[in-house]
Protein backbone atom coordinates (compact mmCIF):
# COMPACT_ATOMS: atom_id res chain seq x y z
CA UNK A 1 0.00 0.00 0.00
CA UNK A 2 1.48 3.45 -1.07
CA UNK A 3 1.52 6.32 1.54
CA UNK A 4 -0.98 8.07 -0.75
CA UNK A 5 -3.36 5.28 -0.66
CA UNK A 6 -2.89 4.71 3.15
CA UNK A 7 -3.30 9.27 3.63
CA UNK A 8 -6.92 8.44 1.69
CA UNK A 9 -7.74 5.58 3.34
CA UNK A 10 -7.81 7.86 6.64
CA UNK A 11 -9.34 10.61 4.38
CA UNK A 12 -12.33 8.80 4.01
CA UNK A 13 -13.05 7.60 7.34
CA UNK A 14 -12.89 10.89 8.47
CA UNK A 15 -9.66 11.52 10.46
CA UNK A 16 -7.01 13.77 10.46
CA UNK A 17 -7.32 17.81 11.04
CA UNK A 18 -5.39 18.40 7.49
CA UNK A 19 -3.33 16.75 5.01
CA UNK A 20 -1.46 13.47 5.97
CA UNK A 21 2.15 14.22 5.80
CA UNK A 22 4.16 11.49 3.30
CA UNK A 23 7.67 9.87 3.22
CA UNK A 24 8.94 7.49 1.18
CA UNK A 25 12.52 7.29 2.71
CA UNK A 26 13.34 4.77 5.41
CA UNK A 27 16.17 4.34 7.62
CA UNK A 28 19.58 3.15 6.39
CA UNK A 29 18.49 4.39 2.51
CA UNK A 30 15.72 1.34 2.85
CA UNK A 31 12.39 2.76 1.01
CA UNK A 32 9.65 2.48 4.03
CA UNK A 33 6.55 4.32 3.88
CA UNK A 34 5.49 6.29 6.74
CA UNK A 35 2.41 8.68 7.34
CA UNK A 36 1.84 11.37 9.67
CA UNK A 37 -1.36 12.41 10.36
CA UNK A 38 -2.77 14.69 13.09
CA UNK A 39 -5.51 14.06 14.92
CA UNK A 40 -7.97 16.03 16.94
CA UNK A 41 -7.78 14.52 20.51
CA UNK A 42 -11.82 13.36 20.22
CA UNK A 43 -10.75 10.88 17.28
CA UNK A 44 -7.53 9.47 19.34
CA UNK A 45 -8.74 6.05 20.18
CA UNK A 46 -10.78 5.83 16.81
CA UNK A 47 -7.84 6.58 14.64
CA UNK A 48 -5.57 4.21 16.46
CA UNK A 49 -8.43 1.90 15.82
CA UNK A 50 -8.51 2.49 11.96
CA UNK A 51 -4.39 1.69 12.32
CA UNK A 52 -4.91 -1.90 13.28
CA UNK A 53 -8.36 -2.78 11.91
CA UNK A 54 -8.01 -1.65 8.67
CA UNK A 55 -4.27 -0.48 7.96
CA UNK A 56 -2.86 -3.47 9.69
CA UNK A 57 -1.00 -1.42 12.00
CA UNK A 58 -0.78 -4.39 14.72
CA UNK A 59 3.03 -3.45 16.01
CA UNK A 60 2.90 -0.75 19.02
CA UNK A 61 6.53 0.93 18.75
CA UNK A 62 6.41 3.47 20.90
CA UNK A 63 3.98 6.63 22.50
CA UNK A 64 5.48 10.03 24.09
CA UNK A 65 4.87 13.82 23.87
CA UNK A 66 6.72 17.20 23.20
CA UNK A 67 5.66 19.92 25.38
CA UNK A 68 5.24 22.91 22.33
CA UNK A 69 5.01 25.22 24.61
CA UNK A 70 2.10 27.84 24.06
CA UNK A 71 0.56 25.68 21.62
CA UNK A 72 0.02 22.85 24.19
CA UNK A 73 1.31 19.07 24.52
CA UNK A 74 1.93 17.04 21.70
CA UNK A 75 1.29 13.24 22.33
CA UNK A 76 2.52 11.25 19.33
CA UNK A 77 2.04 7.44 18.92
CA UNK A 78 4.74 4.78 15.99
CA UNK A 79 2.68 1.93 14.99
CA UNK A 80 3.76 -0.57 12.09
CA UNK A 81 2.21 -2.48 9.69
CA UNK A 82 4.48 -5.92 9.40
CA UNK A 83 2.42 -7.43 6.37
CA UNK A 84 1.60 -4.15 4.37
CA UNK A 85 5.25 -2.64 5.77
CA UNK A 86 4.40 0.71 6.29
CA UNK A 87 4.78 3.30 9.25
CA UNK A 88 2.05 5.14 10.77
CA UNK A 89 2.74 7.66 13.34
CA UNK A 90 -0.22 9.71 15.10
CA UNK A 91 -0.29 13.07 16.50
CA UNK A 92 -2.39 14.86 18.80
CA UNK A 93 -1.98 18.33 20.11
CA UNK A 94 -3.62 19.10 23.76
CA UNK A 95 -4.01 22.18 25.94
CA UNK A 96 -1.20 22.32 27.85
CA UNK A 97 -2.83 23.18 31.63
CA UNK A 98 -4.64 20.13 31.67
CA UNK A 99 -3.40 17.52 28.89
CA UNK A 100 -5.98 14.42 29.03
CA UNK A 101 -6.76 11.40 26.63
CA UNK A 102 -8.51 8.47 26.42
CA UNK A 103 -5.89 5.12 27.12
CA UNK A 104 -4.63 3.01 24.12
CA UNK A 105 -4.30 -0.36 26.22
CA UNK A 106 -7.78 -1.57 25.26
CA UNK A 107 -6.00 -1.72 21.98
CA UNK A 108 -2.60 -1.87 22.05
CA UNK A 109 -1.72 -3.86 25.58
CA UNK A 110 2.27 -2.42 24.68
CA UNK A 111 1.02 1.07 25.23
CA UNK A 112 0.70 0.98 29.54
CA UNK A 113 4.34 1.43 29.90
CA UNK A 114 4.65 4.41 27.61
CA UNK A 115 0.98 6.31 28.85
CA UNK A 116 2.55 5.95 32.37
CA UNK A 117 6.15 7.05 31.12
CA UNK A 118 4.69 10.14 29.28
CA UNK A 119 2.37 10.43 32.13
CA UNK A 120 5.18 10.92 34.38
CA UNK A 121 7.38 12.88 32.50
CA UNK A 122 4.82 15.63 30.49
CA UNK A 123 1.87 15.44 33.35
CA UNK A 124 -0.85 13.49 30.63
CA UNK A 125 -3.64 12.01 31.92
CA UNK A 126 -4.62 9.04 30.44
CA UNK A 127 -8.17 7.99 31.11
CA UNK A 128 -8.98 4.96 31.88
CA UNK A 129 -5.33 3.64 32.51
CA UNK A 130 -5.06 0.69 34.58
CA UNK A 131 -2.46 2.39 37.05
CA UNK A 132 -0.94 5.53 36.04
CA UNK A 133 1.72 4.93 39.53
CA UNK A 134 5.47 6.34 39.43
CA UNK A 135 7.70 4.61 36.44
CA UNK A 136 10.96 5.96 36.28
CA UNK A 137 11.00 8.83 39.13
CA UNK A 138 11.12 8.89 43.22
CA UNK A 139 8.03 8.81 45.04
CA UNK A 140 6.58 12.26 46.15
CA UNK A 141 8.26 13.80 43.09
CA UNK A 142 6.70 17.00 42.37
CA UNK A 143 6.49 18.31 38.69
CA UNK A 144 6.65 17.10 35.37
CA UNK A 145 10.32 17.25 34.14
CA UNK A 146 10.11 17.08 30.78
CA UNK A 147 7.47 20.27 30.30
CA UNK A 148 9.55 23.05 29.19
CA UNK A 149 7.95 25.08 32.64
CA UNK A 150 10.03 22.64 34.76
CA UNK A 151 13.11 24.42 36.80
CA UNK A 152 15.93 22.28 37.23
CA UNK A 153 17.21 22.66 40.29
CA UNK A 154 20.99 22.46 39.24
CA UNK A 155 20.39 25.96 37.67
CA UNK A 156 18.25 27.58 40.59
CA UNK A 157 21.37 26.25 43.58
CA UNK A 158 24.50 26.99 41.13
CA UNK A 159 25.27 29.06 38.56
CA UNK A 160 25.29 27.22 34.94
CA UNK A 161 28.96 26.29 34.31
CA UNK A 162 28.41 28.02 30.71
CA UNK A 163 28.02 31.36 32.38
CA UNK A 164 31.76 31.79 31.47
CA UNK A 165 34.38 31.18 29.10
CA UNK A 166 37.62 29.21 30.17
CA UNK A 167 40.15 31.68 31.57
CA UNK A 168 37.08 34.24 31.82
CA UNK A 169 37.97 35.30 35.67
CA UNK A 170 35.29 34.00 38.10
CA UNK A 171 34.66 37.68 39.54
CA UNK A 172 35.35 41.38 38.35
CA UNK A 173 38.70 42.27 40.23
CA UNK A 174 40.20 38.54 40.36
CA UNK A 175 43.00 37.38 37.86
CA UNK A 176 41.62 35.04 35.31
CA UNK A 177 42.10 31.34 35.61
CA UNK A 178 44.55 29.81 33.22
CA UNK A 179 44.30 26.03 32.29
CA UNK A 180 47.92 24.08 33.33
CA UNK A 181 49.41 22.89 30.64
CA UNK A 182 50.26 18.88 30.49
CA UNK A 183 53.30 17.54 28.98
CA UNK A 184 51.96 15.04 26.62
CA UNK A 185 53.06 10.95 28.03
CA UNK A 186 56.55 9.93 27.16
CA UNK A 187 57.66 13.94 26.85
CA UNK A 188 60.44 14.98 29.12
CA UNK A 189 59.21 17.96 31.56
CA UNK A 190 60.66 20.89 30.21
CA UNK A 191 61.05 19.83 26.56
CA UNK A 192 61.54 21.42 24.30
CA UNK A 193 63.13 24.70 26.25
CA UNK A 194 62.01 27.94 25.67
Amino acid sequence: MTGEEIAGLLESAGLGGGPAEVSAAGPGGQSAVTVTVTVPAREWLTALAFARDQLGCGFFDWLSAVDEAEAGVAVLVHVYSLAGRHHLLLRTVLPGDQPRLPTATGLYRGAAWHERETHEMFGVIFDGHPGLGPLLLPDGFEGHPLRKDFALAARAAQEWPGAREPGEAAAPGQPPRGRRRAVPPGVPEGWPAG
